[in-house]
This record gives C-alpha cells, structure tokens and sequence, in this order.
C-alpha cells in the first residue's frame, strides 16, 4: 500500500494561530505508526509570498519522507523557488513552477496553474503542451497530477470565481490518459468529483475552512478560521480502486 498524505492552504504568515494549525497536522503525520510515502502539499504555501514564510514552512515540514509541494495564487514564484530548494525541483527561472516527481514507483506531475497576482487560475498553451509530453511518456506505477485550482465549480458565489478558468483544452489533454486522480485544493475544502474522466480529489485547508453559503455563519465571513484544519489520506493498493479518506484534527498541537 502506498500512502500520500495530501495538504493544502497552510497560508503561513508568520503568526502563531497559522503555524499552529500546520502544526496539528504534522503531529497527526508524526504519530502515526505507520508513516505516510509521501506529503503532498497543494499549493498556497504563505500567505503574502515571503522568503521569510517558505522558511517557516521548510521548518515546519522537516520530514525523513519524500515531500512535494507546488504554488497557489498567494505564492510568488522567485522566492519560492530561491527558499524551497529542497522541495522544490523544477528547471528554469521565474513562472510557472511545473516539476515531475517519482516517488516510491509513483510519478506526480505538479502543475502550478497561478496566475502572477490573481486569484483565478489558468494553464497556457505552453504548459498543456508541457503536460501533454509528460503524459505521454510511460509510466509503470500510480500516476496522480496535482494542482492548486480545481477546474470544476463548486455551486457558491465566490469561489466559483477562483476557480481554473478555460478548463476544457485541460480536459482535452488529461481524457484518457492512465491517471489515477487528480489532487488539487484552494477552495478550503474535502471535496471528491470527477473531471475528464478522472477521480479529481480536493485536500480540506489547513488555515481554515471555506462556508458554503447556506452553512451557519456563511453570511458573516466566506471562512471560517476557528474550523479544525484538515487533510486527505490517499491510499493507494494496486489493482484496487483508490481509497481516500478525510481527517479532520480537532486536538491542539503540543
């Protein structure tokens, strides 16, 4: 069985309530007795794109496991790349930040679908052309694509904007290709669907949780910051569906 635990949206900013909310769930990581194959973190990784916050990060996610990250609308390509070279292997300069990852006979494509100062996101002609030559090469193992944008719409008001805009030529070169899921977060919640044929799997967030607009409170605040952070455990047995499952940690950190 392998095993990739699946985070997302720590927004780290420097302060203690976001540092201790990563923290509760690299507690949970640490006591576990059978450790994860893989952390998988799916983008938003500081909240203002400071070298300073991927410091903290790095930190906060010392581990003697693989773990992978990529960008979402609140990271900044330069600084990301110049903090986290440990985590982060991709060629060339600037954006996008797009890296290929075996881990364990498991390849992750990271796909960083960020547009430089927006909240939507969005894949170029370059970068579908990109993924479509990664696509195409063979793979023995589980092979998942994770991104920050979902490219599917969640039924609320707000989010639905930050969405993956023009989603269909990713669809277009995703459809029938021998994925196992999709991993994705940014809207700050567990979600399981279905894109292009494909399992498309959305980790909770961490720094908090988004409300759909007929929850309590949703028409005081669009997040709820006092909601315990969570995280998604993908476990991954061949020749068997793939099982995820949602943790939700309400005990504090120590």
């Amino acid at each position: 069985m392998f095993v990739i635990a699946h985070l997302s949206d720590p927004h780290l900013d420097g302060t203690v309530e976001a540092r201790d909310r990563l923290r509760r769930v690299t507690t949970y990581l640490r006591a576990l007795s059978r450790p994860v194959d893989v952390i998988l973190v799916t983008g938003d990784l500081a909240d203002h794109g400071l070298e300073s916050e991927y410091a903290e990060l790095a930190a906060e996610l010392t581990f003697d496991i693989p773990v992978l990250m990529l960008p979402g609308n609140h990271d900044v390509s330069a600084p990301l790349r110049a903090t986290l070279t440990s985590y982060v292997e991709s060629p060339g300069e600037g954006h996008p930040v797009h890296q290929v990852r075996d881990v364990a006979g498991a390849r992750f494509v990271l796909l960083d679908t960020s547009i430089p100062g927006e909240d939507p996101g969005l894949l170029s002609a370059e970068s579908l052309a990109w993924l479509a030559g990664v696509l195409a090469e063979p793979v023995d193992g589980p092979l998942f694509v994770a991104f920050h944008h979902p490219p599917n719409k969640l039924q609320h008001p707000v989010l639905d904007q930050w969405t993956l805009q023009d989603p269909g030529p990713f669809a277009d070169v995703l459809r029938g290709r021998p994925i196992t899921a999709l991993l994705t977060g940014h809207v700050h919640n567990g979600v399981a669907t279905t894109f292009a044929g494909h399992p498309l799997l959305v980790a909770p967030g961490i720094r908090s949780t988004a409300l759909l607009p007929f929850e309590p409170g949703a028409a005081e605040a669009l997040t709820d910051v006092t909601a315990p952070p969570g995280l998604a455990l993908h476990l991954h047995t061949p020749d068997q569906p793939l099982v995820t499952i949602y943790r939700s940690l309400t005990s504090t950190s120590t």
